[in-house]
């Protein structure tokens, strides 16, 4: 991407001040500190959103749990932690929407690009903030799992990438919620967003087995960026992984090349949709 694409004006002669950068980097601070400011006036709703995936869990976990095999062996409630983790991650899609369309269909939007301040703080802004709301999600799941029965059996330097992969999936997802929010007439579109990421979220491997499915929708759960990050945190977690197709097999690969994709394809239309603004 140019300067002008990361909201850097470079100076004469095509470089990049270290005042522009640094610049560009309080700007977006100032964004991220603005949404920390929004959750911290509203505790309440930031703690529904955080405990909601734990509600899942328990749910799936105790009431249905014992209804459920799974491939490969092991407990349904240590199976379906990993799941809940990346279903955590995408949910996220919702907020980052919400946020911004709130912004643009208020008009916040248009009078920070009217103000001296780099033009990508914006967008900067809000995915640092949620990215930071994804790590205490995060670690409110694993608390949750633990004491629940899950466990990480291969160390903690594989845990970690784990916990990686988590967050690089949310992170090219915070693209996805960015360009939506941008496009969308107003909040009151989530309901849109969530027939979206609901489904595939849920045809995933991230609560039951692909395997227990009909052939042709197993394929497409298999192959669901959602079961990328699911099935490679299960392996990284040393939790049992049945084989499966291509996709499977290379779990960890593909975790890592479907948010690539995403973001590459999301991030420069986010881009280009915010500077359309107001045209």
């Amino acid at each position: 991407m140019s300067e002008a694409d990361l909201g850097v004006v470079p100076p004469r002669g095509g470089r990049v001040s270290v005042r522009a950068v640094r610049w560009a980097v309080a700007d977006g601070w100032v964004l991220t500190s603005r949404a920390l400011a929004h959750w911290a006036r509203k505790p309440g709703e930031v703690a529904v959103g955080l405990l909601f995936p734990v509600m899942v869990v328990l749910m799936m976990g105790y009431l249905f749990g014992g209804q459920m095999d799974v491939p490969g062996g092991g407990g349904y409630r240590a199976f379906i932690v990993p799941g809940m983790f990346a279903l955590t991650m995408a949910f996220g899609v919702e907020t980052t929407f919400a946020a911004i369309a709130s912004d643009a269909s208020k008009g916040v939007t248009d009078r920070f690009r009217s103000m001296p301040m780099a033009s990508s703080a914006v967008v900067v802004g809000r995915a640092t903030a949620d990215m930071l709301h994804s790590v205490v999600a995060l670690a409110v799941m694993a608390a949750c799992g633990v004491l629940i029965g899950w466990r990480v059996h291969d160390g903690a330097g594989k845990a970690l990438a784990g916990l990686g992969l988590l967050l690089l999936l949310r992170f090219s997802l915070v693209w996805l919620g960015v360009y939506l929010g941008l496009v969308a007439k107003g909040p009151e579109s989530v309901a849109a967003v969530q027939i979206l990421v609901w489904p595939i979220g849920f045809l995933s491997s991230a609560l039951v087995a692909p395997s227990t499915m009909p052939g042709w929708l197993g394929a497409v759960a298999e192959w669901n960026p959602m079961s990328a990050t699911v099935t490679a945190c299960r392996e990284l977690f040393g939790e049992p992984v049945a084989g499966g197709s291509w996709a499977a097999q290379h779990s960890v690969l593909m975790a890592v090349v479907w948010p690539l994709v995403i973001a590459a394809v999301f991030f420069p239309l986010s881009v280009r949709r915010y500077r359309a603004l107001g045209r």
